[in-house]
């Protein structure tokens, strides 16, 4: 089964755990970065590690959750390797993995409810890449801007 990094800051925590029980229980393997309370911390602190591993192939995939999903995508995509897609509908989640093979999902606690989140994440995960020629020819210019920093 699929390997999912997951990380929230204090902005997220609610969620995050709502969604680590709810893939728990449908068999995915989950490696939790924190954060473990609602208490206020720094969101680099949990999605930079979250985007390391899966950069290094340590989790297929990564979801991170912050008040509004923006600082949290922001973090993750200054991980050489990562294409985190911060999204708020259903939509989005499915294109960014058919035309981006996004790897990293960011969404915001404070910007959608619980169950478009676990909709998000759902249509995230089970979507595939489409492997469609000029989306890999996209992705490989975006992914050469890594090795031109």
């Amino acid at each position: 089964m699929m390997k999912v990094a997951l990380a929230c800051d204090h902005g997220g925590f609610d969620y995050k755990e709502k969604l680590k029980a709810v893939l728990v229980s449908e068999g995915y393997e989950v490696t939790d970065f924190g954060c473990h309370s609602a208490a206020s911390v720094d969101y680099p602190e949990m999605a930079y590690p979250c985007a390391k591993a899966v950069s290094k192939g340590e989790a297929d995939r990564g979801i991170v959750i912050c008040g509004t999903g923006i600082g949290v995508s922001i973090v993750a995509n200054k991980v050489e390797g990562i294409r985190c897609a911060l999204c708020s509908d259903l939509f989005s989640a499915q294109a960014t993995r058919e035309h981006n093979d996004s790897n990293m999902l960011a969404m915001g606690g404070r910007v959608i409810s619980e169950e478009l989140m676990l909709q998000i994440a759902k249509v995230w995960l089970e979507t595939p890449f489409s492997n469609d020629e000029r989306h890999m020819r996209r992705i490989e210019k975006m992914m050469n801007i890594d090795k031109n920093r």
